[in-house]
């Protein structure tokens, strides 16, 4: 019996292992745009949400404030409803909001690239719809 105690406290401590420690997840911090259906995004412009434990959602657009309500199950993610701010800005911006409230009610789910710290949100066919890098 004490063996068979050894053999498993010792099989739950390797395998705790092969785990990724300090992974990134999608709770992990702020989320800054770099891609938007393809489009790239205005540089000065942070563009950026973040997820706290609790599922809500808050963020930039670049010029307005939004918040909303993301449900996550494994990597799948609902998000929204969103509400925000309504602060008019220059074209580019005010385009490249309403893209980003876009892609982020259009996910359905995620992949994260632990190397290089991405997150990738996914549409409805299994396309890239958006790439994020966490913030430092």
């Amino acid at each position: 019996m004490r063996q068979l105690v050894f053999v498993l406290s010792a099989g739950l401590v390797l395998g705790a292992g092969a785990m990724a420690v300090g992974a990134p997840e999608i709770t992990s911090g702020k989320w800054l745009a770099e891609d938007l259906k393809g489009g790239g995004v205005v540089d000065i412009a942070q563009t950026y949400f973040e997820i706290g434990a609790d599922g809500r959602i808050s963020g930039s657009g670049g010029c307005n404030r939004m918040t909303g309500q993301a449900e996550i199950d494994g990597d799948q993610i609902k998000i929204g409803p969103l509400a925000s701010t309504r602060m008019a800005c220059p074209d580019a911006l005010m385009n490249q909001e309403q893209t980003f409230f876009q892609v982020l009610e259009e996910a359905v789910a995620f992949r994260i690239d632990t190397d290089q710290n991405k997150l990738f949100l996914i549409g409805a066919k299994g396309e890239i719809i958006a790439r994020f890098s966490l913030m430092d």
